[in-house]
């Protein structure tokens, strides 16, 4: 009757034992982008999305050991959904200012970004805001670009559009509905690679910013683990090489896909914690 017992018992520790295992196991990142974003995130021949933060988060999840979801939405859903619960952190190009960083965290950067003026081919170039005077610009929604653009149409005296996706409105400025449209440098002048008729124009210089990833405020291990990933990429050239396949040359010397900055967070934003860490690669 023991051995019998001792038999069952056996039996039932080495069907718990998987159970067990999977408990260890931490769930999928969950994360999203604007699927519309080329060349940083677009939809691929065949199904699904393909681009560079699509590389970019695949390989730092293998890094963490995790595996990873990327839902492709509209830009302007991405941070209420972290803030619901929905997202663990932004997989899209998400420009750090101090009102977002006073609400959610941000990695370190990884891309330098400007803002961009694009317009249609045979359009006379921009020369400043003040050659937008009873105009039209297209921006899209929920983005830095839609609000710097609303406050010097208020200041100067020009019509803001604003689209659910940058490619709408880029299409605008090529239909004649905008005169021009605002977006970020790396998208402006990808479209302007792909299209001979949109041009890209102006950029202001003024606006160089961090692109980085946000996770929750109160989740300092996930951005921490998340930075630890792309700190890495950096160091072993993996982020360089990733960056020249999508954006058509190799960053230069003072890329922050090359800068590995000191801390976690973006320096001099809040958020930022200065305290030196090791840097352990696998």
């Amino acid at each position: 009757m023991l051995h019998r017992i001792a038999a069952v018992a056996a039996a039932a520790l080495l069907l718990a034992a998987p159970a067990f295992a999977q408990q260890g196991k931490l769930p999928p990142l969950r994360t999203g982008v604007d699927g519309t974003f080329a060349p940083h995130a677009f939809p691929k021949l065949g199904g699904g999305i393909e681009g560079f933060q699509i590389d970019l988060f695949k390989e730092v999840a293998r890094r963490m050991g995790r595996e990873i979801t990327i839902d492709s939405v509209s830009f302007s859903t991405l941070i209420p959904g972290m803030a619901a619960g929905r997202y663990d952190f932004i997989a899209a190009p998400t420009t750090v200012t101090k009102e977002r960083a006073e609400n959610m965290l941000f990695t370190a950067g990884y891309l330098w970004t400007a803002y961009q003026f694009g317009i249609k081919k045979g359009t006379p170039p921009i020369k400043g805001w003040a050659d937008l005077k009873g105009k039209a610009v297209s921006v899209n929604k929920g983005t830095p670009y839609e609000t710097l653009s609303k406050k010097m149409g208020q200041e100067i005296g020009f019509d803001v559009q604003v689209y659910d996706t940058q490619p709408d409105a880029t299409q605008a400025v090529l239909s004649g509905r905008a005169y021009a449209t605002l977006g970020g440098n790396t998208t402006i002048v990808y479209a302007a690679s792909k299209n001979p008729q949109f041009v890209a124009d102006l950029e202001l210089k003024d606006t160089r910013a961090h692109w980085a990833a946000p996770t929750p405020k109160e989740n300092v291990t996930l951005r921490n683990q998340l930075q630890d990933a792309i700190d890495c990429m950096k160091k072993d050239g993996s982020l360089v090489k990733m960056s020249t396949k999508w954006f058509g040359k190799e960053p230069a010397a003072d890329a922050l896909e090359r800068v590995i900055t000191p801390g976690y967070g973006v320096p001099g934003m809040p958020g930022y914690d200065p305290t030196p860490h090791p840097l352990k690669c696998g």
